[in-house]
């Protein structure tokens, strides 16, 4: 891959902090309020008692972070962030938590009978940052600093971004402390060089994306994975603006695409792209379907000094596209693949399975002999057994034959905890296709 001189990025301003505001606006548009550090602690109260009416007590204590309403014994109806002991049968303790609406009654934090408070999300803070500062890759400002249940902070997400981080809160027991959660990010994030916090909440037409403490950030910034540059929305990106789960995968595409024709199916802001152009591809197609983020895959190309003309940007359905590169002959050397979750509840899992069949069908129609794909699924309600069955369902209709070069997963500053198999949703394979 032909590269030329690097364009810088967009300078970034430095800004004062900013003095707290009110208002609050969503999807990143219009003033975005200011969290004001003024205020009492909050009272966690006395903690509610509940029951378990199934035998959960093993699964629990191996650190499943999830106790489901409907086991339960009724009544249960504790407000969202109270905090709840657990009792078995015989009223013995088992663990402790937060009160939450919907099918989870209780996320739990603690297997210790101790305070639910904000000591114990200090502590949980503490912990998760201090991995971080083991793990976290040189020449990489983008990473996670909090993975929710994987640190055992069940709802509360944190992403670093350069000199800003943004704070993702799921669920309406995360959200009843976030005035606890901002304070302790707050106290926190300037050791780090941090300087300015983001909160988002909600989900799909109702996210709300505010600005909560410090330099509010442009609406594009610049931010490296191992020495490469990526361009983020921080305010309308997926995630929390991008897939930093997949920063080993990147890497890995990086290391095998040199020379090869590089096909990107769902694309997103094209960071699976620029790691491939690095590795010295001859050729790069980004298929999205979302004009936005090819926009910022074209700016991230362009500000790591790669060949305009050895990049093609496409805005399509991957299936549709894959469907017509194939009817006219087109072959690529090397695809990747990263799609949405196909099935975000158990019962789109079979609906889930045959979407994975026909995109590994038509990759394997496109892909030339001996060619590599990078096959990825996010889906925590399909396996890796269930994902890799499906490759073997695909290969055998195209009569290929599938080589594993690797299995792999989300890298190190996403934990996931052993007795929580849900959490290590994340299947990556790397592959030959004979």
């Amino acid at each position: 891959m032909t590269r030329r001189a690097a364009a810088p990025p967009p300078s970034r301003k430095q800004r004062p902090q900013q003095a707290p505001a009110s208002g609050r606006t969503a999807a990143g548009h219009g003033n975005h309020s200011s969290h004001s550090s003024h205020g009492s602690h909050g009272s966690y109260g006395a903690p509610t008692v509940a029951r378990l009416r199934k035998p959960l007590e093993r699964a629990l204590r191996a650190g499943h972070p999830w106790v489901f309403r409907d086991a339960l014994a009724e009544p249960f109806d504790a407000p969202a962030g109270a905090v709840v002991r657990v009792l078995d049968k015989q009223g013995r303790f088992v663990a402790a938590g937060l009160a939450d609406d919907g099918p989870i009654g209780v996320r739990v934090l603690t297997l210790s009978d101790e305070p639910v408070d904000e000591k114990l999300f200090a502590q949980r803070i503490d912990q998760a940052l201090e991995l971080r500062a083991r793990v976290a890759p040189a020449d990489t400002d983008a990473y996670r600093l909090l993975h929710g249940e994987g640190d055992r902070l069940p709802g509360v997400v944190c992403d670093r971004y350069g000199r800003y981080a943004v704070l993702k809160l799921d669920g309406d027991a995360a959200l009843a402390h976030r005035d606890s959660w901002l304070r302790l990010l707050c106290a926190r994030l300037p050791a780090l060089g941090v300087e300015g916090l983001l909160l988002r909440t909600g989900k799909r037409q109702e996210l709300s994306v505010d600005h909560v403490w410090g330099e509010r950030p442009e609406p594009e910034l610049y931010v490296r994975e191992h020495g490469m540059l990526l361009c983020v929305n921080l305010f309308e990106g997926q995630k929390t603006g991008l897939f930093l789960d997949h920063r080993q995968s990147r890497a890995r595409v990086g290391e095998l695409a040199r020379g090869l024709s590089v096909l990107n199916l769902y694309g997103y802001t094209g960071g699976f792209s620029v790691a491939a152009g690095l590795g010295g591809s001859s050729h790069v197609t980004t298929v999205d379907i979302a004009k936005p983020a090819l926009e910022l895959a074209h700016k991230s190309w362009a500000a790591n000094g790669l060949a305009e003309e050895q990049h093609q940007v496409v805005a399509a359905d991957a299936i549709e596209y894959l469907a017509a590169a194939g009817a006219r002959g087109q072959r690529f050397q090397f695809v990747v693949a990263d799609p949405p979750n196909f099935a975000p509840r158990q019962n789109a899992r079979e609906a889930a399975l045959h979407a994975y069949d026909a995109l590994h069908l038509g990759v394997m129609r496109v892909l030339t002999p001996a060619g590599y794909y990078l096959a990825a699924s996010c889906s925590s309600h399909v396996t890796r057994v269930d994902f890799e069955d499906s490759l073997q369902r695909a290969a055998a209709k195209a009569r290929r034959v599938v080589q594993v070069l690797e299995r792999s997963g989300a890298p190190a500053d996403h934990p996931k905890l052993l007795g929580f198999p849900e959490g290590d949703y994340l299947k990556v394979l790397a592959l030959r296709i004979l």
